[in-house]
């Protein structure tokens, strides 16, 4: 590690606190005037099995996880269920120590908690010989005792903060400022003097390494936020006020911020008792002219499909989140992929009229959060935001200027009682809703209690006025007009100023890598990596996956003689789909594939990368090489 950057991780057990602990460790680097971003490993248990977060700070931005990490901070876990090696899932108590031999890079600094993992335990998983391969800085310090000694043994987190302060010669100010923030009285102060504590005892060790934290500041203020703020936030601003759902990981996270926000705005949120009831309740408020939002995570998305199917032949708007996590079924449910594409393009009855974006970052997250809102009232469809836990959960630094924007309050085609009146209507006085012939398909709607507006809603086929009709010009006149939105839609995203797709690299360049979603900016990180290494490589993240962006995609592989596809799965749905789209690039793509419930880091993708050029498999990391077809 250099002085530009820091890769801090703290390992523990699920309820050892080790989120909130990493949460305040980001945020007063980040006050110091550093850039954050952090990543998030947890099981899928209440309490107990190995959790740790890792927080990059540096004085540039970083937009990635790094490549590996050079300083652990090992807890032990407290809740183990088992402390015998011969347990059906190892010793857990030292999980936070050995688990992590593999990451930490040559050099780095380990502090483990003797009171939680004595020095005999260290031996057992053979930590001085491994120090002594890699030249790790080993500290065995009793951060437990230290605790119960000035305060009560949970706050061997604080402790463990103290310590790493004073090796990597960072001032304790902002940390103590965090602590006020969040407590007050006998626990405040216990807090602050374990960690002075912590920091003084330190200082007084033989510091072996050379690590140092970095320097930096920031030109505005700024907010440590995850991707689920940032959709929560633009819901918000979208003028959002309805959200039903119930919970689901890592779908939580947005539903949760949601509900604790929209009383402040006069809104409400509902937790009801499945997915299919979330999704009619948002679908019912959204009919009353109200704008809502409902989603989930992987099965409980699957049983939204009946209400989405609904949303599509009644031309409801709404907005749906399906937060993807490994699969089938249950799967690795706190674990990120990207296997659901196919699942939320294609899920219900017949054929989908439906927007899905699936943002990279926070800062595209709040964006189109904002246009999925904006599209799905004005053409009257359901939108869908794709993400995975690793977006929705990892924190980054931004700017709070880049939330100030005007709020969004317009209720979408939605006509008023004067409008109804010269609308057409039939014989017998009922609005003609579902009228042919629309040239963007879009039909202006009344809401319930409109003078004017009484029209019948089913999820059979309708004739203009509602009434259920089985015709057979009727049914392709409706469903082509349907489908004419998708058009209209993308000649609408096309003319936009601002692309939803992200190019990064040369212009020109002979290679490509193609992404989407959370993998996007360590494409990036990895694509600068290989231009320096005198390749010459060019990306592009793609947000719109429907209606899918066609005339950006092709320009994109037009310009390159090959092209790596990168993305979390193991069958290659989002190569599957361009190659649906724009099947004569097929012999352009190849896939790097990866579907070990980690994401990629950017040396995986250089490495994966180089490997598509020698057509071989890589030999680092979990991941898969599948060449272009006829090759």
């Amino acid at each position: 590690m250099t002085g530009t950057e820091l890769m801090w991780r703290i390992s523990g057990g699920s309820g050892d606190g080790i989120d909130s602990t990493s949460q305040n460790f980001a945020k007063a680097l980040m006050r110091s005037g550093l850039n954050i971003f952090t990543h998030r490993h947890y099981p899928s248990r209440i309490r107990g099995g190995h959790t740790y977060v890792e927080v990059r700070a540096a004085d540039e931005p970083v937009e990635s996880r790094g490549d590996g990490f050079n300083f652990l901070l090992a807890l032990g876990d407290s809740f183990a269920r088992n402390p015998s090696e011969e347990a059906y899932y190892g010793k857990e108590e030292l999980k936070p120590l050995y688990e992590h031999f593999d990451d930490l890079n040559e050099g780095g600094v380990i502090v483990y908690d003797t009171g939680l993992i004595d020095e005999e335990d260290a031996a057992e998983v053979n930590l001085e010989e491994k120090a002594a391969e890699n030249n790790w800085h080993v500290y065995p310090i009793d951060l437990r005792g230290l605790a119960r000694e000035h305060g009560r043994e949970v706050m061997r987190n604080t402790a463990g903060v103290g310590v790493t302060a004073s090796l990597l010669g960072l001032e304790t100010d902002h940390f103590e400022e965090l602590i006020s923030e969040a407590m007050s009285g006998e626990a405040m102060e216990a807090n602050i003097e374990i960690l002075n504590a912590a920091y003084e005892m330190a200082e007084e060790l033989e510091h072996t390494h050379d690590l140092e934290a970095p320097t930096g500041s920031h030109e505005s203020e700024q907010a440590m936020l995850s991707g689920s703020n940032a959709i929560a936030y633009g819901a918000l601003d979208a003028g959002c006020r309805f959200i039903a759902g119930y919970p689901m990981t890592p779908w939580t996270d947005a539903f949760t911020i949601m509900s604790q926000n929209l009383s402040k705005f006069g809104g409400i949120a509902e937790q009801v008792e499945d997915e299919i009831a979330a999704a009619a309740l948002a679908l019912g408020a959204s009919h009353t002219g109200v704008k809502a939002m409902s989603g989930s995570s992987g099965g409980g998305f699957a049983l939204m499909s009946e209400p989405l199917g609904l949303a599509e032949m009644t031309e409801t708007p709404i907005v749906l989140l399906e937060a993807m996590r490994a699969g089938p079924s249950t799967g690795m449910p706190t674990k990120s992929e990207q296997s659901d594409l196919e699942h939320v393009l294609y899920t219900s009855q017949g054929d989908s009229c439906r927007v899905v974006f699936a943002p990279s970052n926070l800062q595209e997250a709040y964006e189109q959060t904002r246009t999925a809102f904006e599209l799905a009232y004005d053409y009257q469809l359901p939108a869908i935001i794709l993400y995975d836990q690793k977006m929705g959960g990892e924190m980054r630094s931004v700017s709070k200027d880049f939330f100030d924007r005007e709020p969004d309050g317009d209720a979408g085609s939605v006509l008023t009682e004067d409008e109804l009146e010269e609308a057409a209507h039939d014989a017998a006085g009922k609005f003609q809703r579902y009228q042919h012939g629309a040239e963007d398909g879009i039909n202006p709607r009344s809401v319930p209690g409109q003078k004017g507006g009484r029209h019948l809603v089913s999820g059979n086929e309708s004739m203009e006025v509602g009434h259920i009709s089985e015709d057979p010009h009727n049914r392709v006149e409706q469903m082509e007009r349907r489908l004419r939105k998708l058009s209209s839609i993308r000649d609408q995203l096309d003319d936009s100023d601002d692309s939803n797709q992200t190019a990064h690299g040369p212009a020109e360049a002979t290679y490509g890598i193609l992404t989407w979603g959370s993998q996007q900016d360590t494409v990036f990180e990895a694509v600068d990596r290989l231009n320096e290494q005198g390749h010459d490589v060019r990306a592009l993240g793609v947000s719109d996956l429907m209606p899918y962006p066609e005339a950006e995609v092709s320009a994109f592989l037009e310009s390159v003689d090959e092209c790596l596809v990168v993305e979390m799965n193991a069958t290659a749905q989002f190569r599957g789909l361009t190659q649906k789209e724009l099947g004569r690039f097929g012999d352009k793509l190849s896939s790097l594939l990866k579907y070990d419930g980690e994401p990629f880091e950017p040396s995986e993708i250089v490495s994966g990368f180089e490997s598509s050029i020698e057509d071989t498999q890589p030999t680092t990391g979990n991941m898969k090489y599948v060449p272009a077809a006829g090759d």
